[in-house]
């Protein structure tokens, strides 16, 4: 007996998608590859211990989507936001929270000069370029997380890390007109155990 109508149609376009999913790995795409065309891709993310307190580094590789591009062009600023926690971690009960903190860059083009800006706190700092611009806003060095009378040695400790485009900070009128777009969803997660000190 002959499949319905509508079911073959659901079995042909499985069998399409699963053609192509197969046809990517013999041709050897790989999902970061796709990932990195537009988004964040995390160099460095890494805990130290100095002048007295457990400091963080990041370096991220930002791509942006066009339409993210196009809007910064157009003198639309945008922002970027690191957060990292500090967790103790304990059996009985959640990780308990030691320490957390943010920053936050806003990059924002001048077509008068044709310089990008980028701003940490009160500072700011023009760029010639787009790349130059999102490297400095996609980085941090000697960040202080906690200090170290706030740890002990004898307790494991983990980093919840995030770094995203911030799209609460755009304009009003912008952020209803998101509504499902995906493409303004830049942003990485990750969890680094931290090395028990000396």
């Amino acid at each position: 007996m002959p499949a319905p109508p509508v079911r073959r149609h659901i079995l042909q376009g499985l069998l399409t998608a699963l053609l192509w999913c197969g046809l990517a790995v013999l041709v050897g795409l790989p999902p970061a590859r796709a990932a990195l065309a537009q988004g964040v891709e995390l160099a460095t993310l890494k805990t130290s211990r100095g002048d007295g307190g457990l400091n963080l580094e990041f370096v991220a590789r930002v791509a942006l989507p066009k339409s993210v591009e196009d809007a910064l062009r157009s003198g639309v600023p945008i922002y970027f936001v690191a957060e990292a926690q500090l967790l103790r971690g304990r059996w009985y009960w959640r990780d308990e929270r030691v320490s957390r903190v943010n920053r936050s860059w806003r990059v924002a083009y001048q077509p008068l000069t044709g310089a990008w800006r980028v701003g940490l706190g009160g500072l700011n700092q023009s760029y010639a370029t787009l790349a130059d611009a999102l490297t400095a806003a996609s980085s941090s060095s000697g960040w202080r997380l906690a200090d170290l009378n706030q740890i002990d040695n004898d307790k494991a400790y983990s980093v919840e890390f995030s770094y995203r485009l911030d799209t609460a900070q755009l304009p009003g009128p912008m952020q209803l007109g998101l509504g499902g777009q995906g493409d303004w969803a830049v942003g990485i997660e990750r969890m680094l155990k931290v090395m028990p000190g000396p």
